[in-house]
C-alpha cells in the first residue's frame, strides 16, 4: 500500500506549552498572594488587589489559562499522531492560540477591575462569555476537520474524552451563561435564586468534570502508555470509563447544594449519582495505574512517570472524596469550610498540575531534540511539588473540621460555645501559614521547571513540522468478523459526538426543566419584594468587590445554623436574585439575615477599618467606598434590565428611580450623623449598607409568611 507523506505541526504544540508554563506561573503567583492575604490583611494594597477581586483571578487562570494551555497543547500533540494527520487547518490553529490568550488577557485586566458576573468559575462578563464560544467552535472546528482526514481507522480511547469535552463544555458555557447586557461591561444573569443557583453548580461541577478531568483522562490514556512504552490494560475498561463517567457526572451538580433551599428531589438525584461516579472515576484510575505494570523499574528511574503516576493517585483520591462529600452528613461538615479548599487543590495541584508538568518534561526534549537539561533539577522539582501539596492540603483539612467543631459546638446549657464567628478565624491563622509554606514550595518547584524548560529549549533544536508518512483510509464503515461492537461507533466521529452529546443532556433536562417548568418547585413568599434602586446598586457593588468569595447568604436547616444565623432560607426568598449569592465558602459570617443585626454606623466604620472595630478580623479594609460616587446614571438601565427579567417593579419606575434612590440615601446618612458620622448620601458606602441593610429583612417583617402554589 502506498504511503502518504505529510507532517504533524509541532509548532502550534510548542505555543501552547509555553503559554501553559507563563500563566501557570501566573496564576500560582497570584493564588499565594491571595493565601498571604488571609494572614496578613495589610496585603491588600489597593482595590484591585483585595482578596474578593483577586480570588476569582486566580481561579480563572489555573482553570482557563494553565489548565486550558495545557490541554491544547496535549491535544494538539496527540490527536495529530493519533490521527496519522496534521491539523485540519494551521490558521485555525493560529486564532485558536492566539484568541485564547486574549481572553486570558481579557480575563486578567477585568476582574481586578471588579467587573465580574460574581458567578463562580463563570466570573467573566457577556463580551468575553461570547469569545470563548466563538474560540470554542474554532477549537472543535480544528479538531473534528482533524479526525474526519485521519489515516487511522478507528478512533483511540483519548478522542473519545476529547469530543466528550468538546460539546459538554460548549453547552455547559452557553446554558450558564445566558444573561442580559446591562452595559458594555454589565450584565445581569437571566436566572434567579434557586434555579440560578442550580444552572450554576450545575456549570461548576461539569466544569471541573468537563474541563479538568476528561480533557485530562484523554491526556492520561495518550501519554503514559507512550512514556511508560506500554499499551493501556484494558479495552473494556476503558469504554465502561468513558461512557459511564460522562452519563453520571452531569447529574452531579446539585450536591453543592445540599441542606440549601433547592428542591430535596433535585438534591437527592445529585446525591445518588455523586456515589456511583467513584466506580467509573477508580475505574479510569485503575487503568491508567495498571498500564504501568511491569514497569515499576522504570517509574522509578523516570521522572516523566513519577509525576504521572502521582497524578493519577490525586485523581483517585479527588474522585473518592468527591462521592463522599456529597453524603449529606458529610457535605453538613464539609460545605462552606476549608475541607473543600483542601480537595479541590489536591485535584488541581495533584491531578492536572502534575500530569501537566509530566506531559511537559517529555514532550519539550522530543520536540527540541535533545535531553532533559537536568534531571536531578526535575525530581527536585517533583519533591518540592509533592511536599508543597501535602503542606498545603493537610492543614486546610485541619482548618475544615477546626472551623466545623466550632461552629457546632454547644453548651451544657444549650447555647452556642463560640457566638462570635471572629474566634473560628482567629483559629486558622497556623493553618493558613502552613498552606501558604506549602504553596511556596509548590510554586518554587515550577519555578525550578520553567530555567530547565528554558535551558532545554536552547540546548535543542525545534522540529515545527515533523515529517510522518502513513497509508491513506481506505474504508472506514465495514468491520471485521469477531470484532468488539464498540469499534463501530469508533470509526464514526460525527456519531460519537452526537451520542455524547445526548448522553450528557440526559441529567441536565431532568435536573433543570422541573425546576423552571413546576412552580411549586420555587413558592413564592408574600412578604418579599424587588429591591429598592439603592439596595440594587448597593448589591451590584457587594458583587463588584467579590463578596460572596467570603460571606455566604444561606442558612441552612442545622441547629448551629440557624441559633447562630436565624430562620433557615426558603426558595422564595431569591426570586429578584440576579445572579445567585449563596456563596461556596465562609471566611466571614453568613449574611442572609444581615439585616438589624448591627446599626448603619457599625457598618460604615467597618468597611473603613475592620481590623479596628473587630480585633483579628482578616477582612480587607474597603475605605474607598467613603469616597467613591456612586453612578446613578445606570439606574433606569438596571431597573429596565430587572423589569425585563421579570421582577415587578411599577411602568415607568425607571423614570422615578433615582429619585427614591436619593431619598433611601438621604434617610441612612441622616442616620449616620446621629452616630456622628459625616458623609455624602451619594457615596457608595450609602448603597452598600442599604444593601446589607436589607438583607433578611423581607421574612423579619412577616414572621407567618404565607407562600403561594
Amino acid at each position: 500500500m502506498e504511503l502518504e507523506k505529510f507532517s504533524y505541526d509541532n509548532k502550534i504544540v510548542k505555543q501552547f506549552a509555553f503559554a501553559t508554563i507563563l500563566w501557570g506561573l501566573v496564576g500560582m503567583l497570584v493564588g499565594l498572594w491571595v493565601a498571604l492575604e488571609l494572614i496578613y490583611p495589610s496585603l491588600n494594597l489597593i482595590p484591585q488587589t483585595t482578596f474578593g477581586r483577586l480570588r476569582p483571578l486566580h481561579t480563572n487562570a489555573v482553570i482557563f489559562a494553565f489548565v486550558g494551555n495545557g490541554i491544547f497543547m496535549g491535544v494538539y500533540y496527540s490527536l495529530q499522531r493519533l490521527c496519522k494527520a496534521r491539523m485540519f487547518s494551521d490558521k485555525l490553529s493560529k486564532i485558536h492560540f492566539w484568541g485564547w490568550q486574549l481572553i486570558i488577557v481579557a480575563a486578567a485586566l477585568t476582574l481586578p477591575l471588579g467587573i465580574t458576573t460574581g458567578k463562580e468559575y463563570a466570573e467573566l462578563e457577556w463580551p468575553i462569555d461570547i469569545a470563548i464560544a466563538l474560540i470554542w467552535v474554532v477549537f472543535g472546528w480544528n479538531m473534528f476537520g482533524t479526525i474526519l482526514k485521519r489515516r487511522e481507522r478507528h478512533l483511540y480511547v483519548a478522542i473519545w474524552f476529547y469530543i466528550a469535552t468538546f460539546v459538554t463544555v460548549a453547552v455547559l458555557h452557553i446554558v450558564n451563561s445566558f444573561e442580559l447586557p446591562v452595559s458594555f461591561l454589565k450584565s445581569y444573569s437571566w436566572y434567579a435564586g434557586v434555579q440560578d443557583a442550580l444552572v450554576q453548580w450545575w456549570y461548576g461541577h461539569n466544569a471541573v468534570a468537563f474541563f479538568l478531568t476528561t480533557p485530562y483522562l484523554g491526556l492520561m490514556y495518550y501519554f503514559i502508555p507512550k512514556a511508560a512504552e506500554r499499551p493501556v490494560y484494558s479495552y473494556r475498561l476503558s469504554i465502561i470509563h468513558f461512557w459511564a463517567l460522562i452519563f453520571l457526572y452531569i447529574w452531579a451538580g446539585p450536591h453543592h447544594l445540599l441542606y440549601t433551599a433547592l428542591p430535596d428531589w433535585a438534591q437527592s438525584l445529585g446525591v445518588a449519582f455523586s456515589v456511583m461516579l467513584i466506580a467509573p472515576s477508580w475505574g479510569g484510575m485503575i487503568n491508567g495505574l495498571l498500564t504501568l505494570r511491569g514497569a515499576w523499574d522504570k517509574v522509578r528511574e523516570s521522572v516523566v512517570l513519577k509525576f504521572m503516576v502521582v497524578a493519577i493517585t490525586a485523581y483517585g483520591m479527588a474522585t473518592f472524596e468527591g462521592p463522599m462529600l456529597s453524603l449529606k452528613k458529610v457535605n453538613s461538615i464539609a460545605h462552606f469550610t476549608d475541607w473543600i479548599i483542601a480537595h479541590v487543590h489536591v485535584g488541581a495541584l495533584g491531578w492536572n498540575g502534575f500530569l501537566t508538568f509530566g506531559i511537559l518534561y517529555w514532550l519539550i526534549p522530543k520536540m527540541f531534540r535533545t535531553n532533559l537539561y537536568s534531571i536531578k533539577l526535575a525530581n527536585w522539582h517533583f519533591w518540592l511539588g509533592s511536599l508543597g501539596i501535602l503542606f498545603y492540603a493537610i492543614p486546610m483539612y485541619w482548618a475544615g473540621f477546626t472551623q466545623y467543631l466550632m461552629w457546632q459546638e454547644f453548651t451544657p446549657e444549650g447555647f452556642l460555645k463560640y457566638p462570635n464567628f471572629l474566634l473560628t478565624v482567629t483559629q486558622l491563622r497556623p493553618m493558613y501559614m502552613m498552606r501558604s509554606i506549602g504553596g511556596t514550595m509548590y510554586l518554587t518547584g515550577f519555578i525550578i521547571m520553567t530555567y530547565n524548560i528554558i535551558k532545554t529549549v536552547k540546548a535543542g533544536s525545534f522540529l515545527a513540522n515533523e515529517e510522518a508518512e502513513a497509508p491513506a483510509l481506505a474504508n472506514t464503515e465495514g468491520g471485521h468478523p469477531g470484532e468488539h461492537w464498540h469499534r463501530w461507533i469508533e470509526r464514526r466521529p460525527i456519531q460519537l459526538m452526537v451520542i455524547s452529546l445526548v448522553v450528557i443532556l440526559i441529567g441536565g433536562v431532568i435536573e433543570m426543566v422541573p425546576t423552571f417548568l413546576i412552580k411549586s418547585n420555587i413558592p413564592t413568599i408574600e412578604s418579599v419584594k424587588p429591591y429598592t434602586p439603592l439596595e440594587l446598586q448597593g448589591r451590584d457593588i457587594y458583587i463588584r468587590e467579590g463578596c460572596y468569595t467570603c460571606h455566604s447568604q444561606m442558612v441552612r436547616p442545622l441547629r448551629f445554623e440557624t441559633e447562630r444565623y436565624g430562620e433557615y432560607s426558603k426558595a422564595g426568598e431569591f426570586v429578584y436574585d440576579h445572579p445567585f449569592q449563596w456563596g461556596s465558602k465562609r471566611t466571614g459570617p453568613d449574611l442572609a439575615r444581615e439585616s438589624g443585626k448591627k446599626s448603619d454606623s457599625w457598618h460604615y466604620n467597618h468597611m473603613l477599618d475592620p481590623q479596628n472595630i473587630s480585633p483579628g478580623s482578616i477582612m480587607p479594609s474597603y475605605a474607598a467606598m467613603l469616597d467613591n460616587i456612586l453612578d446613578t446614571t445606570t439606574t433606569p438601565s438596571k431597573i429596565r434590565a430587572m423589569m425585563t427579567l421579570g421582577v415587578p417593579y411599577p411602568a415607568g419606575y425607571d423614570k422615578i428611580a433615582n429619585k427614591e434612590l436619593m431619598i433611601q440615601a438621604d434617610s441612612i446618612a441622616a442616620n449616620l450623623k446621629v452616630d456622628g458620622i459625616e458623609t455624602l448620601s451619594d457615596r457608595e458606602i450609602i448603597a452598600v449598607i442599604s444593601y446589607l441593610q436589607r438583607l433578611g429583612k423581607d421574612i423579619k417583617v412577616n414572621k407567618q409568611t404565607t407562600q403561594k402554589q
